[in-house]
């Protein structure tokens, strides 16, 4: 039996199935914009006080732990993803007893995959660090806040299980709201820990926990709360197995792409490591500028998915085609602009992380092979959120990872070797942006869907 879900000023909730396409788009993605920027934010604070308060190795060391972090985060939130398109879908079926199931399932989903990930994180950050082949110079540093950053993880991924439903029924003000919390908090205790207190990059990490942790809690004392059909009981969190079902068949292509995309960034992140600690350290403060572009783009996939879930849902698929070609023009626009702005002060931006030359010039370089071609990744990610929202998250994967993994890492074993600079690391990133774009533009028009599938 289904129920009218109409947009609530008690909620923030927003059905997207009518109204203005580009309004909705919009709206929902800015504050999905704000808090993936708020987050980055407070990681970029983390490494512009460590790297000026504890030194360039400190800053490495913090560095070379982001693409393993990232590797780890990135499979909770595919699953996140696929949680989302299911309840998106619901929503705009209107179908009540399927919001609540799916709700509870994803949580108990989050549940257990926070609690594995926490585990293999503290065991074995050692032998992986190793296996990436980080300097013996900021290995202490380095296990010491990887082993500390994933005693916080069942938080991280808690708060993007429950950011991703509120996210897929139209309510992105709310965990904007939680993150920027969360991100003030985390600077405040960045700037006590660290100067103040001496506690080192352990400083760092904890401060970084303890935000995680609020931001879990805040979301889920609001799920608990709120009247909606997607309040949350604690007692009734559990595995539906049919929900289960469909969750995971969206969800794991979405995990298994990010996760192996995140390793062959790992991959990358060794090439970088063999031109030494400045390398490294250059190369770390350039991703967390980096963070600023991509994280935008994903907001703005988000946003097409959580759209062309209801629309879905809803049986509208003309509107769904609308919705994700005005995504696709969004991130564009905006790739073409916030690259220009950070070219045209890439110095001083890089130097607001360290003041060593040779740092500088490292992280100048990588911002001038990535800020012009940013575009292209928002055609890749713009059409994938489309199409993973109606359901078809295997041939996104597919793509995704011939592009961005499968060419990375064949570049990084074949060609690197013979590039004596580490302009052939950096290299890597545009041609597989551009890969990547080609092969998902030809996708959608080919194989995008004329009509709805009978089974919502």
């Amino acid at each position: 039996m289904g129920i009218a879900l109409h947009k609530r000023k008690s909620s923030g909730s927003t059905l997207m199935t009518e109204g203005t396409i580009w309004k909705h788009i919009l709206l929902f993605s800015i504050p999905l914009i704000l808090g993936n920027m708020l987050q980055q934010l407070y990681n970029t604070v983390d490494s512009i006080v460590v790297g000026n308060s504890l030194g360039s190795e400190a800053l490495a060391a913090v560095g070379s732990s982001s693409s393993l972090i990232s590797l780890l985060i990135s499979f909770s939130m595919g699953a996140a993803a696929g949680a989302g398109v299911i309840v998106s879908q619901f929503i705009g079926a209107q179908n009540k007893k399927g919001i609540h199931e799916s709700v509870h399932t994803a949580l108990a989903i989050a549940l257990i995959l926070g609690v594995v990930l926490t585990v293999l994180g503290i065991t074995l950050s050692p032998q992986i660090l190793r296996w990436m082949g980080t300097p013996d110079e900021v290995m202490p540093q380095s296990v010491i806040y990887l082993r500390l950053y994933f005693a916080g993880l069942l938080f991280s991924v808690l708060y993007n299980m429950a950011s991703g439903i509120l996210n897929a029924v139209g309510n992105s003000k709310r965990s904007l709201l939680y993150l920027a919390i969360a991100s003030f908090t985390n600077i405040v205790l960045d700037l006590l820990f660290i100067p103040v207190l001496k506690m080192g990059i352990a400083g760092a990490a904890i401060a970084t926990d303890i935000s995680q942790v609020l931001s879990a809690v805040l979301c889920m004392l609001y799920l608990m709360r709120v009247d909606e059909s997607y309040k949350v009981a604690l007692r009734k969190i559990r595995i539906h197995k049919e929900v289960a079902v469909r969750i995971i068949q969206v969800g794991v292509p979405t995990a298994i792409q990010n996760t192996v995309i995140s390793f062959a960034n790992v991959l990358v992140q060794s090439s970088v490591n063999s031109y030494g600690a400045l390398a490294m350290a250059g190369f770390a403060a350039y991703i967390k500028i980096d963070g600023f572009n991509i994280l935008p783009v994903m907001s703005f996939s988000m946003a097409a998915t959580t759209f062309a879930g209801q629309n879905y849902g809803a049986g509208n698929i003309d509107r769904v085609r609308k919705g994700m070609n005005v995504t696709v023009a969004m991130g564009v626009i905006y790739c073409l602009c916030i690259g220009g702005i950070l070219l045209l002060f890439s110095h001083p931006i890089i130097g607001v992380f360290s003041k060593d030359p040779t740092v500088i010039e490292y992280g100048v370089r990588a911002m001038w092979y990535f800020c012009p071609f940013y575009f292209m990744l928002a055609i890749m990610h713009g059409l994938a959120g489309a199409i993973r929202g109606i359901g078809k998250s295997v041939p996104p994967m597919v793509i995704i990872l011939i592009s961005l993994c499968v060419y990375r890492v064949v570049w990084i074993q074949l060609a690197v070797p013979h590039i004596p600079t580490i302009d052939g690391v950096y290299m890597v990133y545009p041609i597989s942006w551009l890969i990547g774009a080609i092969l998902m533009i030809i996708y959608t028009k080919k194989a995008f869907p004329k009509q709805v599938s009978a089974e919502i």
